[in-house]
């Protein structure tokens, strides 16, 4: 199949299928006239790169993981190297979210701080722009 009918068949656009090919998780033949041709187990490579991608893991991760994975889930059995990846992109998610929880209470902090002193000491914040509102 070409590169349209695998994107209409997982709705993965053309781009995303030739970035997946760029990163080697994604093979595909070269007919004569230089366009690609995916077998029908490209289905099912690309829907376990998407949900292994909605896991948080990266491509590089990804292409380690695969040759492990089984099934579009994917299940990833008898793995230990696979594990071990999965565990430390584990870990780095719970280092962001531990930051991002400091970050959010000194801002929390912060805001409470100048709701207490009244807020015609601060200049006003546009959300969007990130900076004072002109009055």
């Amino acid at each position: 199949m070409r590169i349209g009918e695998l994107g209409r068949r997982t709705g993965v656009n053309a781009h995303q299928l030739r970035y997946y090919e760029a990163q080697g998780l994604l093979e595909a033949d070269r007919r004569a006239n230089g366009y690609r041709e995916y077998d029908e187990n490209a289905v099912l490579r690309v829907k376990q790169i998407r949900h292994l991608l909605g896991a948080g893991l990266s491509s590089e991760d990804i292409a380690y993981l695969l040759p492990c994975a089984v099934g579009e889930t994917p299940e990833l059995p008898g793995c230990t190297e696979l594990l071990d990846a999965m565990r430390s992109r584990l870990r780095r998610l719970d280092d962001q979210m531990a930051r991002l929880a400091q970050s959010r209470g000194a801002l929390a902090n912060y805001i409470e701080a100048a709701e207490q002193m009244g807020s015609e000491s601060y200049p006003p914040f546009d959300d969007a722009e990130r900076e004072p509102v002109s009055a």
